[in-house]
C-alpha cells in the first residue's frame, strides 16, 4: 500500500502542471480508481485541504495518505507529489539561467496555460454537479442538495454584496468562516 501510494502521487506531481487546482482532476481521477475515497469524501477532503494552511496538493496528498496507510502512507503521498517539482525545479536551477528567453520555453508554456485553465474549470464544474446536484456522470439523475445550494447562494450574496458596499472582495478566510459556519447549521 505505501508503494502504491508513493507510485500514485509521484505520477500526479510529475505530469502535473498548474499547481494544486491543476492537480485536482488527476488526484481525483487516481484516487477513484484506486478505490481510496467515494466522491463525497473526496470532495470533504478539497474543503478540509483548502482550509488549512499549505499547498493544497500536498495537503490532499499527505490527508489521502493519511486515511489509507497513516502517518507513514501519509509521508509517502507526501514525498511522491513533491519530489517531481523538487528535482525539476532543482534542476532548472542549476542549469539553466533565464529560462524564459527561451521562444521554445515560452511556446511551451502557452501551450499548458489553457489545459491548466480547462482542468481548473473542469474540476470546478464537476465538484460543483456533484455536491450540488448529486450527479457524477451523465446517467446519473440530478438530486438536488438544497442546503449546499442555499449556502452558495448565501455566500454570493455575501460576495456581492460585500463588493457592492466596501468596492472590494471579502477577505476568503472571513468567506471559508462563514461557509463552515453555514455549513455547520444546515447540516446540524
Amino acid at each position: 500500500m505505501l508503494w502504491q501510494l508513493f507510485w500514485t502521487f509521484l505520477e500526479i506531481g510529475a505530469v502535473s502542471f498548474g499547481g494544486g487546482y491543476g492537480m485536482i482532476s488527476l488526484i481525483r481521477e487516481k484516487v477513484l480508481l484506486h478505490g481510496w475515497l467515494e466522491e463525497t469524501q473526496f470532495l470533504s477532503f478539497i474543503a478540509v485541504s483548502e482550509s488549512t494552511p499549505g499547498p493544497l496538493a500536498i495537503n490532499m496528498a499527505t490527508f489521502i495518505g493519511a486515511s489509507q496507510a497513516g502517518a507513514a502512507g501519509a509521508i509517502c503521498a507526501t514525498l511522491g507529489v513533491v519530489l517531481p517539482s523538487f528535482f525539476i525545479i532543482l534542476l532548472i536551477a542549476a542549469l539553466i539561467h533565464n529560462l524564459l528567453q527561451y521562444a521554445g520555453v515560452n511556446a511551451f508554456l502557452s501551450g499548458i496555460r489553457p489545459c491548466v485553465v480547462a482542468l481548473i474549470l473542469a474540476t470546478a464544474v464537476t465538484m460543483g454537479l456533484s455536491s450540488l446536484l448529486g450527479v457524477s456522470t451523465l446517467a446519473d439523475t440530478p438530486a438536488p442538495a438544497w442546503q449546499g445550494i442555499g449556502i452558495l447562494a448565501a455566500l454570493l450574496l455575501l460576495h456581492f454584496g460585500w463588493q457592492k458596499w466596501k468596492g472590494k472582495a471579502p477577505s476568503p478566510i472571513a468567506m471559508i468562516l462563514v461557509s463552515a459556519v453555514l455549513g455547520m447549521v444546515a447540516y446540524h
